[in-house]
């Protein structure tokens, strides 16, 4: 069991890969569905305003866009930038055109090879034969 202290309230906890304590989790939760709604009331907010309105910090703000949790509209002019190009996107981590460049790089890397060593199909070998009477 690895015990460890909340990043935010100094409380100990079983660390299950969150440096938040349970408490801390659901306030977060808590904080994000208010933010949400806020952004859907008023989708031409900036994210200074969104972040002073609901008292959230700007990084969480981008972590939850980052997550594709939250996403705003193209109206509000809030965009973060792609990790990749820089381009500015709305939600994620990286613009339509480098995800697509990396999909066909992964997808290039996995091509299933044809194995060299596997029996012929239409030879006898390995197959039970009868003698004839």
């Amino acid at each position: 069991m690895d015990v460890r202290n909340c990043k935010k309230c100094g409380k100990l906890f079983n660390y299950n890969g969150e440096s938040l304590c349970q408490s801390c989790v659901k306030e977060m939760e808590d904080k994000f569905f208010e933010v949400r709604d806020y952004i859907y009331k008023n989708p031409t907010a900036n994210m200074a305003v969104v972040a002073e309105e609901n008292d959230v910090p700007i990084q969480q703000i981008k972590k939850w866009v980052r997550q594709e949790r939250l996403t705003f509209s193209k109206d509000s002019g809030i965009s973060i930038d792609c990790e990749s190009c820089g381009k500015p996107i709305l939600t994620g981590r990286y613009c339509k055109d480098c995800k697509g460049k990396m999909t066909n790089t992964f997808s290039s890397v996995y091509v299933e090879k044809p194995a060299e060593n596997k029996p012929n199909k239409t030879s006898s070998k390995g197959k039970m034969r009868f003698l004839g009477n």
